[in-house]
């Protein structure tokens, strides 16, 4: 299935870091940024992956970085934000993508290590990516951040109950950090995703059940990370330059239910 992507020419030239970048949701929005003319930074955990992404955007004639850091990892982040400075220039947008094991885990099995370890994945690692670029932004007097939520932070459903609250976590911080921003010109959105078909959803979700899911959402089929990336470029443009501390949910149908 293609999906047209409207074109947003204030994005051309524009530099942008985005968080997971190397597969999935975040690889395809890197792709949508990069042919809006936007130079592109993908930061993850998978050297080899991170680097395939960079050098697709920069043989289609993109300014890109692919650079290695864990986004639990405050040190790791500081450094890929002044490597990013020198080498792109001054960020005006942040997509803090990075995240996921939503999974469903019943609350009487969790654990204490996986509940810790999906929080900080989740909701500790979109504060810190903002910690660290947050600054640059206020610096230039504003610019956009788009955090990664899911519609698993808005409906109780099939997730486990810690993604559920990381992901309630990053739509609150999300508005926090909005309200607190807003007079220095740096708006704040949140995209909530339904089902995706990513390559990891799709290796890990057999197919009958894939149907199943995309039978659950009104509009008859799952997400693919095109409509993510879509939902991105529109938050992260101008077109949305009167929208801050909203959740986009890019989801069929499926919060209405």
């Amino acid at each position: 299935m293609g999906v047209r992507q409207a074109q947003y020419p204030d994005l051309d030239g524009r530099v942008v870091v985005i968080t997971g970048g190397s597969r999935g949701i975040g690889a395809e929005t890197a792709r949508a940024f990069a042919r809006q003319g936007a130079a592109v930074a993908v930061l993850g955990r998978d050297e080899a992956a991170l680097t395939a992404v960079a050098e697709e955007l920069r043989a289609e004639g993109a300014r890109a970085l692919g650079l290695v850091a864990d986004c639990t990892d405050a040190a790791a982040l500081g450094s890929a934000a002044a490597r990013i400075g020198r080498d792109l220039g001054p960020v005006s947008v942040l997509a803090a993508f990075a995240g996921g094991d939503g999974y469903p885990v019943s609350t009487v099995h969790e654990t204490e290590e996986h509940w810790r370890a999906v929080l900080d994945g989740n909701l500790t690692a979109t504060f810190l990516t903002v910690r660290a670029f947050l600054p640059g932004l206020l610096v230039r007097g504003g610019g956009s951040i788009v955090t990664m939520a899911s519609t698993a932070g808005r409906l109780p459903g099939g997730s486990s109950a810690a993604y559920a609250t990381a992901k309630a976590g990053v739509l609150m911080f999300t508005r926090h950090l909005a309200l607190e921003v807003a007079d220095e010109g740096v708006r704040v959105n949140a995209v909530a995703p339904g089902a995706v078909r990513t390559e990891r959803t799709a290796a890990r979700m057999p197919p009958e059940v894939q149907a199943a899911v995309a039978a659950a959402h009104p509009l008859g089929r799952l997400g693919e990370p095109v409509d993510i990336a879509s939902a991105a470029l529109f938050l992260a443009s101008d077109a949305s330059s009167w929208i801050t501390g909203q959740t986009l949910d890019v989801s069929g149908g499926r919060i209405m239910l």
